[in-house]
This record gives structure tokens, sequence and C-alpha cells, in this order.
């Protein structure tokens, strides 16, 4: 991916793929989502993820603070591949499909958690659909700055699953189990001004802003010395780790389940432009 106009790109600091790109632009990191229709989370994704977090000890030494942001008009991301998902059950008995899942996410964990714990400020600029696994991969950022026009939804109850990207324990720790408890239990979505008064995201945007907005957000951070900020970041953050553990195997227990095949069989043959829409 060549550097636009004005970019502080070095040699090893851009990457273009299938699913995603990065480069370090003006002294920010920011990784751009693209896959069609509105970047499902399947194995291709996971596999660019892992290859920009095995890039970031050296791009943070260019770089002041990363924004995680989204092309594809429909949105930030739609959540897990859930068509590859089901694909995978169809080609592998209930232990082999379960032992896949679990290595899938534990992979995911891997990248989500390292996301987590970058030393310079991450911000997620948002907009339309951020359901499912995009919403926990936002929730990894410090900051989420939402176009007015987002809504944010946890839609795996539909499907008899509870999320496994790490948004229970993620977004316990960012908000008040009020909320957490009626998006995990109802399946229903919250329009970006929700998300602000619960303390969920930081800043609404208007329409078509959110990334000029997280561009302005990321400069003001870095007028500030990085050190103050990362041991900030760490004591003001913490990981919750066992709990991420305890997700996984939680999921799953629920994923063994007939009624979790079933689910996702009704998902595939849905014919809906957009099916995972609440």
């Amino acid at each position: 991916m060549g550097a636009r106009a004005g970019a502080m790109t070095k040699p090893g600091q851009s990457s273009e793929g299938r699913t995603l790109s990065w480069e370090v632009r003006d002294g920010i990191i920011e990784l751009a989502l693209h896959r069609e229709p509105v970047n499902e989370i399947g194995l291709a994704t996971l596999e660019e993820l892992e290859r920009f977090v095995a890039a970031l000890p050296d791009l943070e030494q260019h770089a002041g603070a990363l924004i995680i942001y989204s092309r594809q008009a429909a949105g930030f991301c739609a959540g897990a591949d859930l068509r590859e998902l089901h694909a995978g059950l169809q080609n592998a008995d209930g232990m082999a499909a379960v032992r896949g899942a679990r290595e899938f996410l534990e992979r995911i964990h891997r990248v989500f958690n390292a996301l987590d714990a970058v030393p310079i400020a991450t911000i997620a600029a948002v907009h339309g659909v951020c359901f499912g696994g995009g919403f926990e991969l936002a929730l990894t950022c410090d900051l989420i700055i939402a176009d007015k026009m987002a809504r944010f939804c946890f839609p795996e109850l539909r499907l008899g699953l509870i999320p496994g990207f790490g948004g229970i324990p993620r977004l316990k720790r960012d908000v008040g189990n009020g909320l957490v408890r009626d998006l995990l239990l109802t399946g229903r979505s919250i329009n970006a001004t929700k998300a602000l008064a619960s303390g969920l995201v930081s800043q609404v945007a208007a329409k078509g802003e959110a990334l000029r907005a997280a561009r302005a957000t990321a400069a003001q951070v870095m007028k500030f010395d990085r050190a103050t900020a990362a041991a900030a970041k760490t004591f003001a953050k913490p990981i919750p780790l066992d709990e991420l553990r305890r997700e996984i195997d939680l999921f799953c227990e629920l994923f063994a389940r007939p009624a979790v095949r079933e689910a996702l069989r009704k998902f595939v043959e849905n014919t809906s432009a957009h099916p995972y829409l609440p």
C-alpha cells in the first residue's frame, strides 16, 4: 500500500492485505478493515491480524497512537464469519468442531489481548454496524469514537452462544453491569447516543466523521509524554485474563450443543441482505 500524501512511512511500515491494511501516517498507525461485505472475522482476517500484531513492536517505535477503522460503507464489523464457522461444522464431527473452535478462539484472544496491551493509545473509529466480534475488537481499544449512526450489539444469543472474542470481560471492565446484562440477555442493539451515556463511547461524531475525530484525538494524545501515558494505561486498563480464559471454556461448552448447529444452519440459509441485523 503506497503512502498517502503527508505520510511519514518508512520501509516495513505499511502493508496491504486481502482483509485489512495498515500504515503509519503522521505518527499514527492506521489499521483499516476492508473485507466485504462488513469485515466478518474468519481465518483470513485472523491470519492478517496476527501479522499486524507481530509487526506492532516495530511500528510502535515510529508512532504514538493506533486507530482501527473500516473502509466498508455498511459499518465497522459485523462480527465472526458465521458461514465459515458453519462450514467447519459440516466438515467435522462434534468433538473435532469444538477443538477447531477452541483453537480459533485461543488465537483470536492472543491477538486481542496484544491489542489491549499495546503501550500507545488505541482508538476505534466506529460507524454503522459494530456487532459481535467487531464490537469485541472495538472493546480492545482505549477509546471508542462513534459516528452518530453507529449501533452496538451482541447477537450471539440468537445462535445459542455467548460472545467468544473477549467481549464479556472487557465490557464488564468498561461499563456498568446493567448495560452488560441488557446487551447479553436481550440481543438488542444500542445506538451511539446510549453508548455515550453509558460510558462505552467517549465521543460521538457527525455521520461520516468518526475517523476524522479519531485522528484529531490521536494528535491530542501525542502531545503528552508517552511513558506517562503507558503507565497510566497499564494502571487504568487491566486485562481480565482469568475471565477471558473462562469465556473460552463457556463458549466451547455451548458450541457443542446441537441447537447451535441448527441456529447456524438457519443463519446460513437466510437470504436477506443483512441477516445479522437485529
